[in-house]
């Protein structure tokens, strides 16, 4: 990256992470995506319980890979072999362990995460249950404010998920939201968390590089 782009972007991460902590999230700026595991081994203990949302970010990380190393005990939503009802179990185990790790669809640079779920599992374990919620996100994904975020989701976000996920959406087929009603719509759940009633609960480590969607 251009180093004048990169003061940019730093400036931005800055002013976000400074916001994160105001709403009382932990942050964290790495430079690469192979910093996150090193930094993750120091906040998740050896034997924790943990489990994750469905994220591309986590498989770019290298973050999966490391969650089926054996250090932890890890409810594997992405295991060969679940049938939807083992599936659902994992989800619902998803709610009592130690760290819950996802990603993020829009940060602010007030200091918010913006995310918007089908089912709602990743959103609801991200409000309550897990003891820690560990949120890993490039930095393509901060935005100004809640307007941006709401495009973003429009405009990337979910065509992109829609795509990967091979739903029969409107947005697959045109690349943005056209606020459907298709049985295969993937935005139900829009939840916004800024200032949190339990202080360093989330974790946000922005990553200086493009990941995810």
């Amino acid at each position: 990256m251009d180093k004048h782009l990169k003061a940019v972007m730093m400036k931005r991460t800055e002013r976000t992470m400074e916001n994160l902590r105001k709403n009382r999230m932990q942050a964290w700026y790495v430079e690469s995506r192979e910093e996150v595991v090193p930094l993750l081994e120091t906040l998740i203990k050896e034997g924790d319980t943990v489990a994750c949302g469905g994220s591309v970010t986590l498989f770019e990380t290298g973050v999966i890979d490391h969650l089926r190393s054996g250090r932890y005990i890890f409810y594997d939503r992405y295991e060969k072999g679940l049938t939807p009802d083992q599936i659902t179990e994992v989800f619902r185990k998803s709610f009592s362990v130690d760290a819950y790790l996802t990603s993020t669809n829009a940060v602010t640079e007030n200091g918010e995460l913006f995310n918007v779920d089908g089912r709602g599992n990743r959103v609801a374990a991200m409000i309550y249950g897990p003891d820690n919620v560990i949120v890993i996100t490039g930095w393509n994904k901060i935005v100004t404010d809640l307007e941006e975020a709401i495009n973003r989701l429009e405009r990337i976000a979910a065509p992109a998920n829609a795509v990967r996920l091979s739903r029969k959406t409107p947005c697959a087929e045109t690349g943005f939201c056209q606020d459907c009603r298709s049985p295969d719509r993937i935005c139900s759940s829009y939840v916004i968390s800024r200032q949190q009633l339990v202080p360093d609960r989330i974790k946000v480590i922005i990553v200086g590089e493009e990941l995810g969607y």
